[in-house]
């Protein structure tokens, strides 16, 4: 690290929301050619005061320095010209434009005119110094979500940032595209770029960093050098102030089936007519992790047994009964939840306030209507009730939850639909983006769902995850199932290797 000025410098951030503090005068800083890792559990201040750095926010204390001078930074455009690039956990690529044109879109040009060569030009620097590339006439709309995270990170080394802000960057990654990622930030931080990276993989952050700070409801309690000293339980533990729980999965009381797909042909499958059709059984008391690398059908299989899709062949089985032409309504009504990973896209309403999201798939029944009037009383009763037992922060139902963090906003979810003791739960990545504490808040409300007799179809990209809490772990590949086992008779290398290779490396592993 350079013992220069800090590249970037915070000194006394405060930033509020109405009653709710989510910086209280934080100092943070940010030397050239170092990767600092921001740490902190879900809703601990860590995106909003980058947001603050990037100029989505304006801080109600405090100043900003870019090398030692104060800066005003009032809009994103202010912090894309001092040089400073964020990329969020969700890309911001327009689907319909290319590589190219998402990288030049804003961009001054030549005469009036887009200069194309100039851009190209460009991208081949970032490519050659970086090890960074796409192809420029790919629309983004067609590119895998690591490849979104590499067009985020380009776009913001094209407009030529020296500090670039990364939050959350591989929640979406496989391991391998992750590896590809440090590869180019080691060098982007030999060429003396500082970074500031937002995990909540711990691992991870121990491995690609030179200094970890930490924050806790609001505020910096740690900032120590990446010196090989530190471990996951203590980083852990300074930022939930406690030593996080593990949960243990007790051997299951399964019972009859409950959820029972037979011949099921998924839509919008690629070679549907070569693909065997999908066959699983759920008992009540089980948990089946589904594994995959992402795009191999999970999300596809997930929206059809919750009947947001429909499947071209085969049938759906609820506690031994055929439901026909199913609707999400209809196997609410069955007793089926399905929490989605898209939690902003399908799961929520980011505009509307904490407690309407609570009750979105259920305001027309009692007791949150009457005779076709909302009961807000009964509302925020219930809304509240599910804040408190989830720990959603901050306690505000009236806040839009779309100035939630990502976690919070997932543990609302999981408070929403697990409120209604659901028999059949499909659920997709239940963890992403949340921190130590509340994985292990997810993981035991799974574990208790599960002994109380609820079927669970539990589709993850963490294997860990999947090795910890399932019963049964079946793996997708291009649409099918290739294997179904239970996880005694798996291991992490086993189904790691049958995701990537399909049925040959299955039969080469039995």
């Amino acid at each position: 690290m350079s013992t220069d000025t800090p590249i970037l410098s915070l000194t006394g951030i405060t930033k509020r929301f109405g009653s709710a503090t989510a910086n209280r005068a934080v100092n943070f800083d940010l030397g050239k050619g170092e990767i600092v890792g921001l740490l902190g559990e879900n809703g601990a201040g860590k995106t909003t005061l980058m947001n603050v750095v990037f100029g989505l926010y304006q801080p109600d204390e405090g100043t900003i320095r870019i090398d030692g001078k104060p800066v005003g930074i009032n809009t994103t455009a202010d912090a894309i010209a001092l040089g400073i690039g964020m990329v969020h956990q969700h890309s911001h690529a327009v689907a319909r434009h290319t590589v190219l044109e998402n990288l030049m879109t804003g961009l001054p040009g030549r005469r009036g005119l887009l200069d194309r060569r100039s851009a190209l030009h460009r991208l081949s620097e970032i490519r050659d110094a970086y090890g960074l590339h796409l192809d420029p006439d790919r629309l983004a709309g067609d590119l895998a979500v690591g490849e979104q995270q590499r067009l985020d990170i380009l776009r913001a080394l094209f407009r030529r940032a020296r500090v670039l802000i990364l939050d959350e960057p591989t929640s979406v990654l496989t391991p391998r595209e992750t590896e590809g990622l440090f590869t180019a930030l080691r060098a982007l931080r030999d060429d003396n770029v500082g970074i500031v990276f937002i995990s909540h993989k711990l691992n991870e952050v121990r491995a690609i960093t030179n200094r970890i700070v930490v924050m806790r409801r609001g505020e910096v309690v740690a900032d120590m050098p990446n010196d090989g000293t530190l471990t996951n339980i203590g980083l852990a533990s300074l930022m939930c102030g406690h030593e996080p729980e593990r949960v243990v999965r007790e051997p299951a009381r399964k019972g009859d089936v409950r959820l029972s797909l037979k011949g099921l042909t998924l839509s919008h499958a690629k070679h549907n007519d070569t693909k065997e059709p999908i066959d699983l059984d759920i008992h009540a008391g089980e948990i089946v992790g589904i594994a995959g690398v992402s795009g191999n059908g999970q999300v596809r299989l997930a929206e059809t047994v919750a009947g947001v899709e429909a499947a071209l062949a085969g049938e759906i089985r609820i506690d031994g009964s055929i439901v026909k032409n199913p609707s999400p309504r209809q196997m609410q009504a069955r007793g089926l939840a399905y929490i989605p990973e898209d939690r902003i896209g399908a799961g929520l309403v980011g505009s509307l306030p904490l407690l309407e999201n609570m009750v979105l798939s259920r305001y027309v029944e009692a007791p949150f209507a009457n005779r076709g009037w909302l009961n807000w009383r009964a509302i925020l009763d219930f809304a509240a009730k599910q804040i408190a037992s989830y720990d959603v922060r901050p306690p505000d139902p009236h806040m839009p939850v779309g100035l939630f963090s990502g976690g919070n906003q997932q543990k609302a979810i999981i408070a929403r639909e697990l409120a209604f003791s659901p028999r059949v739960l499909v659920i997709a990545q239940p963890t992403r983006g949340l921190d130590v504490s509340a994985i292990a808040f997810v993981h035991r409300a799974l574990m208790n769902l599960r002994n109380e007799g609820c079927a669970i179809m539990l589709i993850s990209d963490d294997l860990d995850e999947l090795f910890q809490l399932s019963d049964r772990i079946a793996v997708m590949y291009e649409g099918e199932i290739i294997r179904d086992l239970p996880v005694e008779q798996a291991s992490i290398s086993t189904v790691g290797l049958t995701m990537t290779e399909g049925r040959t490396a299955g039969r080469q592993a039995a």
